[in-house]
């Protein structure tokens, strides 16, 4: 498998994990999930000519769902989280407490 192919399936299974993380509510998994797509993405731009390569830019094409649905997920969490915040700020609360417990 070429280097770039195999560099493309770790950042797949990362975003897969960090979509499994998003499900849950354990803060450090989804650090942990957010931390190897990071790394994952990485070792992709290092690839350097991968935009010429079209098995690479068909898996990227390919994996574009599962990016799209792992960032729908943040930002749905985000809003929620906002949303809990300003439910108790209505309700008086003059310090919010966190949102996830370490």
């Amino acid at each position: 498998m070429p280097l770039g192919l195999a560099a493309l399936d770790d950042l797949f299974a990362a975003f897969d994990g960090l979509r499994d993380a998003l499900t849950g509510s354990d803060v450090s998994a989804i650090e942990q999930a957010s931390d190897r797509v990071s790394r994952a993405a990485a070792g992709v731009r290092a690839i350097g000519a991968w935009r010429s390569d079209p098995a690479v830019v068909e898996r990227i094409s390919a994996m574009l769902p599962l990016i799209e649905s792992a960032r729908v997920r943040v930002n749905l969490l985000a809003d929620h989280a906002s949303q809990r915040l300003s439910i108790l700020a209505s309700h008086g609360a003059r310090a919010a407490p966190l949102t996830y417990g370490r």
